[in-house]
């Protein structure tokens, strides 16, 4: 069974437009000629605290009872959901604790208490997930990061616009951590464009979907890339049958493309992304002979800093 369908994003879509942006959709001439075909770059970066997860955690929130907001919701993240999720709950005025694993970069614990959220740091982040159940068996409900129909129906929408903004559409490329994002997108996607191939985005270490694809279920694995955004130790059952039914397939890059994909992002088209959002060209670029006539690349995230930059560029050559 699918864990979300095109009804379910549309309908959200109405609930978190109110809160979030409606971020643009750019051709690149650079990235054009590299690739041989029109690119055009969904610029996700721009969204409220830096990436895509305000979508997702507002519909979580918002189908909550007020009494259950009241109370306060827990929420796991290795860094962006943390942000999605307090700064949603700022606006909403709903109490929230992010629990995030040790390794977690400064910036994005400063920013998640900037919003105004507690935050509890763990040892891993299967600790994260295994403690915020015991919240919520204190009656104060664990928000999951990217299991969850509501996250991925709000993360649709980021789908919506492309479809409205891109008509040619022939291929999306769309990182993957959990799921979240790639089944709301798919199911966008696939369900008002259904020509259009949609392609899974991932990196060496941070490869749960590819290991799932692979085995034909979910796989735990210890995360190890520098895509810290991407690093789920697994997938869930729901966003694997999503890879499945509606992914053309999961590209797995090193962290070395994904960082020069990266530093040419910035060079040329003038944005900062993350190496979870950086990854897509390096995709795109691994399957350029099979690309159709116009290809999104999904920037889903620009949390990266000029340190954590030139660092990387340091360690790969770049």
């Amino acid at each position: 069974m699918l864990p979300v369908e095109l009804g379910d994003v549309q309908a959200a879509a109405p609930l978190v437009a109110p809160h979030v942006h409606r971020t643009p959709l750019v051709s690149s001439r650079t990235l054009s000629e590299r690739l041989g075909t029109s690119v055009s770059l969904k610029l996700e970066v721009f969204q409220k605290t830096g990436s895509f997860k305000p979508r997702g955690a507002f519909n979580q929130l918002l189908h909550l009872t007020p009494e259950v907001r009241r109370r306060g919701v827990v929420g796991v993240s290795g860094g962006n959901f943390a942000q999605g999720l307090a700064y949603a709950g700022r606006v909403l005025g709903v109490p929230v604790r992010v629990l995030v694993p040790e390794g977690t970069p400064p910036h994005y614990i400063a920013a998640t208490r900037g919003y105004g959220a507690e935050v509890e740091i763990l040892p891993t982040i299967a600790e994260a997930f295994t403690r915020a159940e015991a919240y919520a068996g204190q009656g104060r409900p664990a928000l999951h990061p990217f299991d969850d129909r509501w996250m991925m129906a709000g993360n649709g929408t980021l789908g919506l616009e492309v479809v409205e903004d891109a008509p040619g559409l022939s291929d999306l490329f769309v990182s993957i951590g959990g799921g979240g994002l790639m089944a709301g997108v798919a199911a966008a996607v696939k369900g008002l464009a259904p020509r259009a191939r949609v392609w899974g985005v991932e990196t060496l270490g941070c490869d749960a979907m590819r290991l799932a694809l692979d085995a034909g279920h979910p796989v735990q694995m210890r995360p190890s890339s520098i895509a810290k955004t991407l690093a789920a130790p697994w997938v869930s059952a729901g966003t694997l049958a999503a890879a499945q039914e509606w992914l053309e397939d999961v590209v797995v890059v090193p962290d070395a493309a994904a960082v020069e994909a990266l530093v040419l992002i910035l060079e040329r088209a003038k944005v900062l992304t993350e190496p979870a959002a950086s990854c897509t060209l390096a995709a795109a670029e691994a399957v350029r002979e099979r690309l159709g006539e116009h290809v999104v690349l999904v920037l889903c995230g620009g949390n990266a800093t000029v340190g954590e930059i030139a660092a990387w560029r340091e360690r790969f050559g770049v």
